[in-house]
């Protein structure tokens, strides 16, 4: 069993996001990996021998429970779950619709919950197992007028570290990913959930929130390809002590040591150089 290909299921598999690239370097690396979506034709051009695609929703339990389920009377286990799927929010908190904050955490974290309460009883039965969850540097420190999202993966990290402890005495790794910027198709893949945000009581920023969360300006900005992510995650996860936290991705190791830093201070300095700074250039250039 020990050189058995390792059965991995990755959540949020659509075209060209992260999970996307996971899957195909899971496979390459030899894995059976099992890649999940909300929609399997989002997954279409996942054509891997070691790919297999399955319908599984992370806001929908028994959705995930029949995708596990099914893994597990083909393969008889699951060795690594990578809980990737998840959602952007954008716009100043005090203006973001409630029910799109709810949307964001029943994704970003009830969805890692409840994959991985489907999960963890099949690997603790073998004293065996992986959990990767994808984190994000601005769940370490937060961005202005991306407060919701970056709330919603702060929460994963803490979710991460707890589960990081009770699984211990279950044999169960359990590995964060802290994620810089990556080049994905996550604003493409998002449609109409995805809008730039709009707001009334930010008005001497609204150009700045505009050009921030311009879907055109993001697909073009600096971020590091996702192939050299996942190779950097996938590498990490398949070792035989997986790292406790994994940074990936352009500016995580900035983020890492800003942590060292006073908390106000860093503050103020996102605050200055991500919004007023913006905020003047983009008046200059009127």
């Amino acid at each position: 069993m020990a050189d058995a290909p390792k059965v991995v299921l990755v959540t949020g598999c659509s075209e060209g996001g992260i999970g996307f690239w996971l899957c195909k370097e899971y496979a390459a690396k030899g894995c059976k990996v099992y890649a999940t979506a909300r929609r399997t034709e989002a997954m279409a051009s996942l054509v891997h021998p070691n790919i297999e695609r399955l319908r599984m929703d992370v806001t929908d339990e028994a959705s995930i429970k029949a995708a596990v389920n099914k893994i597990i009377e083909k393969d008889g286990r699951i060795d690594i779950l990578v809980n990737n799927a998840g959602m952007t929010c954008s716009g100043p908190i005090a203006e973001v619709d409630v029910e799109r904050i709810k949307q964001t955490f029943d994704t970003n974290v009830f969805g890692i919950i409840r994959t991985a309460k489907a999960v963890i009883p099949h690997m603790a039965a073998r004293k065996s197992g992986t959990i990767v969850n994808i984190g994000s540097v601005v769940g370490e420190i937060p961005i202005p007028f991306a407060g919701i999202y970056s709330a919603s993966k702060a929460a994963v990290h803490s979710v991460t570290d707890a589960l990081y402890m009770e699984c211990r005495p279950l044999g169960i790794s359990v590995v964060l990913v802290s994620a810089g910027a990556v080049r994905t198709n996550i604003v493409t893949n998002m449609g109409t959930h995805f809008t730039v945000p709009e707001t009334v009581l930010y008005g001497d920023y609204a150009s700045v929130i505009a050009y921030e969360f311009d879907p055109e300006r993001m697909a073009k900005a600096s971020a590091t390809p996702p192939e050299k992510f996942a190779r950097a995650v996938v590498g990490k996860s398949l070792a035989k002590a997986p790292a406790r936290v994994v940074a990936a991705g352009l500016g995580s190791s900035i983020i890492s040591f800003l942590g060292w830093f006073p908390r106000g201070w860093v503050l103020r300095l996102f605050w200055s150089q991500l919004v007023e700074k913006q905020r003047v250039a983009l008046a200059k250039s009127k």
